[in-house]
């Protein structure tokens, strides 16, 4: 990866120029955040392409033709797709089967674009117009509830742009501090410093109880 001094005002690390250069490889790729390529996502791969430390060819779902843009931008040699990465799969999205899901949450969690909605313990479903097909859902479902239905619409720039942007929302969201539990407190034990805070919460008290009329 490059070489991050990661900064509040920089949070990557990467210069004007560095951010621009993996803008437009991040651009060619298909944006599914499956993962076959071996990183967490196409932001990522793209990062390691610009500096070189992997090559052009482990995209399946781009298939040969983000390889071919690849290697034109990059100025490489064309390659063969790298069968470890397996192959181009057909355009495909997951369907929940009713009758089986449990609502355990578990493909809520797994998929990357917030492309499924249910609550626990309640059915779940998958929401056909975000999904990218990118199977992940898949190995956390425990009752094997999902399936994935091919398309005939071909995989477009539209909907490259449209997934880049729900996976980066989901980025940002987990990356928000959880709430903080906070306990109903006593609305006089605002006061500081323990002592004076006793004496202050004794006197008040005692002038609420000097107020109250008197039955």
């Amino acid at each position: 990866m490059l070489p991050r001094p990661a900064t509040a005002a920089n949070p990557d690390g990467l210069s004007v120029d560095d951010r621009e250069a993996v803008d437009r490889i991040d651009r060619l790729l298909p944006q599914t955040q499956c993962g076959r390529c071996g990183f967490a996502g196409c932001r990522p791969y793209a990062e390691a392409l610009y500096p070189g430390e992997t090559t052009i060819n482990r995209c399946p779902p781009g298939g040969t033709a983000t390889i071919n843009a690849l290697a034109e931008l990059l100025s490489t040699p064309v390659l063969a797709p790298d069968p470890e990465c397996g192959p181009t799969p057909a355009r495909r999205v997951a369907r929940i089967r009713a009758a089986d899901c449990i609502g355990c949450t578990k493909c809520i969690r797994a998929c990357p674009v917030d492309a499924i909605i249910g609550a626990p313990r309640h059915q779940h479903h998958v929401l056909a117009s975000r999904c990218t097909g990118c199977d992940l859902c898949l190995p956390p479902c425990p009752t094997d509830c999902i399936d994935m239905i091919e398309l005939a619409e071909p995989w477009s720039d539209a909907d490259a742009g449209r997934a880049r942007r729900l996976h980066t929302g989901r980025l940002a969201r987990l990356a928000r501090p959880a709430p903080v539990a906070t306990r109903r407190q006593d609305p006089l034990a605002v006061l500081a410093a323990p002592d004076e805070k006793a004496r202050r919460l004794a006197d008040i008290r005692a002038r609420i109880g000097a107020a109250r009329p008197k039955s």
